[in-house]
């Protein structure tokens, strides 16, 4: 009898990711767990990562996939640093992740990318992708295990999707800084009490415009500063323990 045969070179890691972007500030965050199923294969694997002091990439899905799309973006980057002598802009950065994807369609890396930064005009820009490159600006975005969770609830609150003004008033176009990492710790804590792949440790990257104080992380404790230079923009990191066996 004929028998088929099959092969899965991929596997589903865990884990969840999400961007907001305000008026002149961008903020990544991932958790840190890395499991398969219902096998916890370690509690520290980092799913966010700075590439420039304008820009940080989320990365979710194949663990591996994710790992060596990370490692390539950062060295066509560090490629552009030394024939131009400055950082790409985000938007290009953008365009070059969708380059990497496109080209690998036919056997694509398993991954789901959100992109946050600074644009050149100082305002704060998030980029979603696929895995085979198609992309789009967005005010925020979550993806990986928990997207069906955090979405709906950035919908509510970032979009303001079913919810009426007050009479004589409108929904704000951008919200605080405060504001915002105070929603992405409640996604993360509301996601990890409900779903399995979501745990360990969470990891907040704040990227400012030049020029924008840093008060909104002055009541955040643990906040860390990563910046390479001390002009243009800046970029912080902030680690919290997600308290989930």
């Amino acid at each position: 009898m004929p028998q088929q045969r099959q092969f899965n070179p991929y596997s589903e890691n865990g884990g969840t990711i999400l961007a907001i972007a305000g008026a002149d500030f961008a903020v990544v965050a991932g958790d840190t767990r890395q499991s398969e199923g219902y096998s916890i294969q370690t509690r520290y694997a980092p799913k966010v990562f700075r590439l420039t002091d304008k820009a940080v990439l989320a990365v979710n899905g194949f663990a591996a996939d994710g790992n060596i799309l990370v490692k390539t973006v950062k060295q066509r980057l560090e490629w552009y640093r030394h024939a131009h002598a400055k950082d790409m802009p985000l938007r290009a950065i953008a365009r070059l992740i969708q380059t990497i994807l496109y080209a690998k369609r036919f056997f694509p890396y398993y991954v789901y990318n959100i992109l946050g930064g600074i644009e050149e005009d100082g305002t704060g820009a998030v980029y979603s992708f696929d895995p085979v490159g198609s992309y789009e600006r967005e005010a925020c975005r979550a993806a990986g295990a928990a997207q069906a969770l955090v979405q709906p609830f950035l919908d509510n609150q970032i979009y303001f999707k079913n919810q009426k003004p007050k009479p004589g008033q409108s929904h704000p176009t951008h919200l605080p800084l405060d504001h915002v990492l105070s929603l992405v710790i409640d996604s993360f804590t509301s996601a990890t009490e409900r779903h399995i792949e979501v745990g360990d440790g969470l990891e907040i990257y704040v990227v400012l415009a030049r020029g924008h104080s840093a008060q909104g992380l002055s009541n955040i404790p643990g906040a860390q500063e990563i910046s390479q230079t001390d002009e243009g923009e800046r970029v912080f990191v902030v680690r919290r323990d997600l308290k989930k066996d």
